[in-house]
């Protein structure tokens, strides 16, 4: 089993469907042994650049451990799926439980 950090990003217009495709691939990790670390819902944030004439974006993080072979069968489950615009697997060398940058200052803006 290897470690991966999975960030997607979904269509701010499909809204509705963010929370029902996300519940599918955490339901395909756990069916396939996988283990998800850490999920992180970053919301809906200004991107770098536009992609197809989007300026926003909902970003989903994800840090799991699963196989070699699943992790390319849900590459290709996020390539056709015409909600997510964009979506990165990353190696890592250990699981990542700890919380990011992104939601430790979205608590500090908070307090």
């Amino acid at each position: 089993m290897n470690h991966y950090e999975i960030i997607l990003m979904f269509n701010p217009d499909t809204n509705e469907k963010i929370q029902k495709t996300i519940l599918k691939y955490n339901e395909l990790i756990y069916n396939n042994k996988g283990i998800i670390h850490r999920f992180e819902d970053w919301g809906r944030r200004q991107m770098a650049y536009s992609i197809n004439k989007l300026h926003k974006a909902h970003y989903i993080l994800m840090n799991i451990e699963t196989s070699t072979k699943f992790i390319k069968k849900l590459e290709i489950e996020f390539r056709f799926n015409r909600s997510i615009i964009r979506s990165m697997i990353m190696k890592t060398k250990k699981a990542i439980n700890t919380s990011s940058i992104m939601v430790c200052s979205k608590h500090e803006k908070n307090v």
